[in-house]
């Protein structure tokens, strides 16, 4: 296939949209989309920044909304280096309708404000930000240019299911013990010991005790856990403190004790060699093979690796997190409160000939009509509706949702991972998304997972974490804005470069040479700007501290 190409629109969206996927280069030049009953349709190009599967052609779902919209989407999805792709996009100055969010692009020129073609135009779309309009606003110019993906809902919350970062176990190790509770690093890393030495292989490979990844820009397996394992959220690269004040923490002991365990690790042949040089795609696929006994990561991160596993039956081998610490007198924070996913989803690109039409098709999708087609899918194909209007799905169709080739034909995953979308319930209090169905995430468990489940005693995986306190004003420290070019920008891509140029050649040092090798990273970090990025980063905390918080 061809790379994405920009197509003219034609024209404004009617009230009467239509959507269908045609991947970039797929079809030639001269076809011309049509609706149903012959009207042309509207073509609109979009790179989505996450390196999703191609959808099959005959995608139930797109061609459902096809039937009743006016929309032809082109999407390209990531191949490759994000920044990179993003760099050769700037300098050829060429960019599709709906773009990726990411800040420089704002540096670039190379998306619109969006402000005012939401309040004129998109009425779905300011109800749904409405309370985090402020939140959305650039600080620097005052222009919200993305609409963000998560992290906006509306009636109940409801938490089943658990997508953060955790230190993460395969279920078998836990049943094979007896369904143990670690609280500490110590106690984790003692069940992977133990289990490794009695399976040194599994499925016919070696097994792998721990793995980790730091490629492109997720660098956070590596870089987060002494945070986490100190008590604090995720905030990024800083650890705040209660008078919200943000400090660097990877040159610090916090996280030398993590990265010597990781070392100690290496030296007994539990940690994964091929670490810190795999790329994503081969961390997903080793993964998907079953022997990689444990890591930290965020769920979303690596659940397209945990999928062919649910597929084949192998439900020992996914994963339960667990909220690690040094030790039992620090309360775990990893659990937190829906925050909006700020500098993340769409926004639109200067060179969108029609963007009126594009927030009105964005805005279109908002209805709950579409969410539910989205989230769900279609009512008595992938979804029942009980005497009392609950959303339920039988067995067979459970079964449907946890194939990935099945969800490549039938759902649409791709762009709806990262357009706007609700979250919480629906007006008829069904949960948008059925794992977010209390009923209905209980009964979709497999057999091992209620056993574990309720070996634990629980209903749910964000059960084995501590309830999320209330968040602060601020957080997350992570989504500030450090702006490119800026000397904050450059000294954390310094200190992310030393880091991963550092804690790799520590980790897989002989133990006698780490705290030499430690105390060369440390000496690296002092020639760096440090405080230019912290001084940004706590600029900014005071700046929403001053202006989101309600008056």
């Amino acid at each position: 296939m061809g790379g994405l190409k920009k197509k003219k629109l034609w024209g404004s969206v009617s009230l009467v949209l239509a959507l269908s996927l045609a991947l970039a280069g797929c079809s030639g030049d001269n076809e011309k989309a049509t609706t149903k009953d012959g009207k042309e349709v509207l073509n609109i190009s979009a790179f989505i920044g996450t390196p999703n599967q191609a959808p099959a052609k005959d995608n139930r779902i797109y061609k459902k909304i096809q039937d009743e919209l006016g929309v032809n989407l082109e999407m390209e999805f990531l191949v490759g280096d994000l920044q990179q792709k993003l760099g050769v996009m700037i300098a050829g100055g060429d960019f599709p309708d709906l773009i990726t969010a990411d800040t420089k692009l704002v540096s670039a020129g190379a998306v619109i404000p969006l402000e005012d073609l939401i309040e004129e135009h998109a009425p779905n779309l300011k109800k749904h930000f409405g309370k985090d309009w402020n939140r959305m606003k650039d600080s620097s110019d005052g222009h919200i240019y993305w609409l963000p993906n998560y992290g906006v809902y509306t009636g109940e919350f409801i938490s089943n299911y658990y997508s953060g970062p955790a230190f993460w176990i395969q279920k078998s190790i836990l049943k094979d013990a007896g369904y143990p509770t670690p609280k500490t690093l110590d106690d984790f890393t003692k069940l992977v010991r133990d289990y490794a030495a009695k399976n040194p292989t599994i499925d016919g490979q070696p097994t792998i005790g721990f793995t980790t990844l730091a490629s492109d820009w997720r660098t956070f397996p590596l870089l987060n856990p002494p945070e986490h394992l100190t008590g604090h959220p995720n905030d990024g690269g800083v650890v705040v403190d209660d008078s919200g004040v943000a400090t660097v923490f990877a040159d610090k002991d916090i996280s030398k004790r993590y990265y010597k365990e990781l070392n100690n690790l290496y030296n007994e042949g539990l940690l994964d060699k091929e670490a810190f040089v795999q790329n994503y795609d081969q961390y997903l696929a080793k993964i998907s093979s079953g022997r990689v006994l444990s890591m930290f990561d965020q769920h979303w991160n690596f659940q397209a690796g945990e999928d062919p596993l649910v597929a084949q039956g192998k439900i020992g081998q996914t994963y339960v997190g667990f909220p690690l610490v040094y030790d039992t007198s620090i309360t775990d924070h990893y659990l937190d409160r829906p925050v909006i996913n700020l500098n993340n989803g769409f926004g639109i690109s200067k060179d969108a000939e029609d963007p009126v039409a594009l927030i009105k098709f964005l805005d279109k999708l908002m209805d709950e009509k579409y969410q539910k087609l989205l989230s769900w899918g279609e009512e008595g194909v992938d979804y029942q509706v009980n005497e009392e209007g609950r959303f339920y799905r039988t067995p067979e169709q459970r079964t449907e949702q946890d194939d990935p080739a099945w969800r490549l034909v039938n759902k649409a995953e791709g762009f709806y991972a990262a357009a706007p979308k609700l979250e919480g319930t629906f007006e008829d209090g069904n949960a948008i998304g059925a794992i977010n169905q209390p009923e209905e995430f209980y009964d979709n468990l497999k057999p091992e997972d209620k056993e574990l489940l309720d070996a634990y005693g629980f209903k749910t995986w964000s059960d084995f974490f501590s309830p999320a306190p209330e968040n602060p004003v601020y957080y997350p420290a992570w989504q500030v804005d450090l702006k490119e070019g800026s000397d904050a920008a450059v000294a954390n891509k310094q200190m992310t470069d030393t880091s991963l140029k550092f804690l790799p050649k520590a980790i897989m040092s002989k133990p006698n040479e780490f705290d030499n090798i430690w105390t060369e990273y440390v000496d690296a970090y002092k020639k760096i700007d440090v405080k230019s990025y912290e001084d940004r980063i706590n600029d900014q905390l005071k700046w929403r501290i001053e202006n989101w918080s309600v008056k």
